[in-house]
């Protein structure tokens, strides 16, 4: 089961805001509408890729454009349309499965899925970590060997590596990589 998704802003180094995408873009808005001219950064926890959001209008209508809306496919069973590019023989084989190439390769995802949970939610961890890691502490003393010590899943020596940082820094990247921890992909 997946958890609820959280986003976290940052202004520089300093934590903005962090929970739910509503919360944060309400506050996002509300740090516009007083003025603030210094740029932040949203993050996704879950993937640590920075997002861009329209803030133009009311809080309303920022939520409004930021929050999914249905598209083609069965929006009531999450069903998400986008292209696959496979060769020709990949799909010749996807073809010859019963129920069609869709269901085949949802039943391939979810059998792939399963193998070695941990695992697969440690290096998510890692790689959003490292996302974030970058762009916050890019520039940071340590930068390179914390990188190589979350790569290496050295807990020891990141923790050691990224105490000196600024502390909104150090607590953000504990807490995505706490995943990875508590999965048992990292060695403590």
């Amino acid at each position: 089961m997946e958890l609820a998704r959280t986003y976290t802003v940052f202004e520089g180094t300093r934590c903005l805001s962090s929970g739910p995408l509503r919360d944060v873009l309400l506050a996002l808005k509300a740090r516009a509408d007083a003025g603030a001219r210094a740029p932040a950064l949203v993050f996704d926890d879950h993937t640590g890729k920075q997002l861009d959001f329209d803030l133009r209008g009311t809080p309303e209508e920022v939520v409004a454009r930021a929050l999914p809306s249905p598209g083609p496919g069965r929006p009531k069973l999450g069903v998400v349309a986008r292209e696959v590019t496979l060769l020709p023989r990949h799909w010749e084989w996807l073809e010859a499965q019963p129920s069609g190439a869709s269901a085949a390769l949802r039943r391939l995802v979810e059998e792939a899925s399963k193998r070695d949970p941990g695992e697969q939610e440690a290096r998510r961890a890692v790689e959003a970590a490292s996302r974030v890691m970058t762009a916050l502490a890019g520039d940071l003393p340590g930068y390179e060997e914390a990188s190589r010590a979350l790569f290496a899943r050295d807990a020891k020596k990141f923790e050691a590596l990224v105490r000196a940082w600024p502390a909104d820094v150090a607590k953000h990247l504990r807490r995505i990589v706490g995943g990875a921890l508590r999965a048992g992909g990292m060695s403590r």
